[in-house]
């Protein structure tokens, strides 16, 4: 088999069957299986995908056991020479996907690849990115990175005529993996519940002697945050204790403090700003939303 497509689905049921739609025509002529894992949706979507796409094969769990185990689940279940990490709210254009894999069949060297990624739009998402430092991380928190390196950073901007190119890591919305890579480093860290374990994917894979690719002229549509957005102050919090779990394995104890110290920091200056305005009408709701994402923030990167 060439290709196994894995999805993980939380309560995002029209979206799902948007993806499931587009995969055939994206597929050109390979074999390829796809695995939804289903993290306990409350909106219909594992009926949905039985009477709909009888030739997926799902698996229903009983509890949320987050993105990370759920794609390995599915992985573990997987047969295919490469493995795609596909986001449910993503819609892959015809031959994306086969031109994906044909590109990985020419490079030897590749263990990892993956597509520009398109807004709704058409517009450019970020896609790419070099591995996080603590000056990059520290100004992201701060909401200062934009400002500094682009609208798209910690990606590159997008420019006329770019080619395939190796890259740190590439965003794990549509992550192309050689079968024999994963062999080699194992599966997603489940440390990660969600956030950066696509950039610790990555980083395994270079240790390991292969490159990972930025295939810009293939393009693959990502609404972007459709689960997250359903939780967003604990989808926040889940993002810091991410990246500090990556610094902690990469980094060493001394940036993970600094870095630590700097988020701490940061949502501090935010809550006193959001409690000043707040007696603003039009920004309590904002204010108690703040405060509680603050308070989810300090709470995960103390590890209470």
């Amino acid at each position: 088999m060439d290709l196994s497509i894995v999805i993980v689905n939380w309560n995002t049921r029209e979206l799902l069957a948007q993806c499931l739609d587009s995969i055939p025509l994206a597929i050109g002529g390979l074999s390829y299986e796809v695995i939804v894992v289903d993290n306990a949706s409350t909106d219909g979507s594992q009926a949905m995908v039985r009477n709909r796409f009888p030739w997926v094969t799902l698996v229903e769990n009983a509890e949320n056991l987050g993105f990370v185990r759920a794609n390995n689940q599915a992985m573990a279940l997987s047969r295919g020479r490469y493995v795609l990490l596909l986001n449910s709210d993503t819609v892959a254009p015809p031959q994306a996907l086969a031109r994906m894999v044909d590109f990985m069949d020419h490079r030897i060297d590749a263990g990892a690849a993956g597509p520009r990624l398109l807004n709704p739009d058409g517009t450019f998402q970020a896609s790419y990115a070099d591995f996080p430092t603590l000056l990059s991380e520290s100004l992201s928190a701060a909401g200062l990175n934009r400002w500094l390196y682009g609208p798209y950073h910690p990606s590159p901007s997008p420019h006329p005529n770019e080619t395939r190119q190796p890259v740190d890591w590439v965003q794990g919305a549509c992550l192309l993996v050689r079968r024999e890579a994963l062999d080699a480093i194992g599966l997603l860290d489940e440390g990660f519940w969600m956030y950066s374990e696509e950039t610790d994917l990555c980083y395994r894979i270079h240790q390991a002697g292969w490159n990972v690719y930025y295939l810009p002229d293939v393009e693959i549509i990502h609404l972007g945050g459709a689960s997250s957005r359903q939780r967003q102050p604990e989808s926040v919090a889940q993002l810091y204790r991410s990246k500090l779990r990556f610094f902690r394995k990469y980094q060493g104890p001394f940036q993970v403090h600094l870095l630590r110290a700097v988020i701490i920091s940061v949502y501090l200056a935010k809550a006193i700003l959001s409690l000043a305005l707040s007696w603003l009408p039009a920004q309590r709701k904002a204010t108690r939303r703040q405060l509680r994402t603050t308070l989810l923030v300090w709470k995960g990167c103390l590890g209470i």
